[in-house]
């Protein structure tokens, strides 16, 4: 089927809209805390650490975008200038002091300039403030087990819902926890090692058998975040999501009233009965 060259542009102008709103709407649904269509870059950060990471991020690919451009001009001017046809009596010069300087303070200013906020980022993820509400998440063959010690003490599984969206990412039962505080998050293996990790809250943990280990966020946006393991666990790696929902104070509160009444005992929360109520 032939276009005429104003329904061809036509085409290509649709095409070019229907690009931009994708993208538009990929950004979208980056800032609800789960992956978008076409993404391209980090997703929309949650927390404050979250915010520094992509800032190191971004300034990283700015650092060495700018040193690989550099090298390429270097190379194409010396394939340019100093090659055998420009140059038929080639240079004998061995020694030049500036240049011998300058690639070796150049690359050192560079480093130490990485490794600053390097550092003031690994020390943000890693020192733990005084946390408003602690929760321990517990990985599980092949699901997450969250208790509120400080809550009443309610522990629940949270299992793969096969019939909410996001795929692949929604449960049956979620994490809630309240905006703008410090949420202390410590986490251990029941089975083998897994990995807690929500990607827009910037952080990821092991959860190792044995050993309690512990991070932290401050979700500074109300709504749905979504993150997996990010270990091999074994067959079910695949199926097994974390979702934190974000609230405001009163009904957080709300929630924990009813969540003390819905998850009180443990032989109703067994992996048995979550696992029906997932089907």
């Amino acid at each position: 089927m032939k276009m005429s060259k104003g329904q061809m542009g036509r085409h290509l102008l649709g095409l070019a809209v229907a690009g931009m709103a994708l993208v538009a709407g990929g950004t979208a649904f980056a800032e609800l805390g789960q992956p978008a269509p076409w993404e391209y870059k980090l997703q929309g950060a949650g927390s404050p650490v979250m915010e520094n990471i992509t800032w190191f991020h971004n300034f990283l690919f700015v650092l060495i975008t700018i040193i690989t451009l550099f090298v390429l001009a270097l190379l194409i001017i010396v394939v340019v200038k100093f090659n055998a046809k420009a140059n038929p009596v080639p240079s004998r010069t061995t020694h030049n002091t500036l240049i011998e300087v300058a690639w070796t303070l150049i690359p050192v200013l560079i480093l130490v300039g990485i490794a600053v906020p390097s550092f003031r980022l690994l020390f943000q993820e890693l020192d733990i403030p005084k946390a408003d509400l602690t929760i321990k998440a517990t990985g599980k063959q092949w699901y997450w087990s969250y208790a509120y010690p400080d809550n009443g003490k309610f522990e629940f599984d949270s299992l793969l819902a096969q019939d909410k969206q996001p795929r692949l990412l929604g449960v049956d039962n979620e994490m809630v926890v309240p905006v703008n505080k410090i949420i202390r998050i410590q986490t251990t293996g029941a089975d083998v090692i897994h990995s807690f990790a929500v990607p827009a809250f910037g952080i990821k943990i092991d959860s190792v058998p044995g050993r309690l280990n512990e991070t932290w966020f401050k979700a500074t946006k109300v709504g749905m975040y979504y993150g997996q393991c990010s270990e091999l666990c074994g067959k079910d790696h695949a199926f097994m999501p974390i979702a934190v929902r974000v609230v405001n104070d009163q009904e957080f509160a709300s929630w924990v009233e009813g969540a003390k009444k819905k998850f009180a005992t443990n032989p109703a929360n067994s992996f048995a009965s979550a696992g029906q109520a997932a089907q």
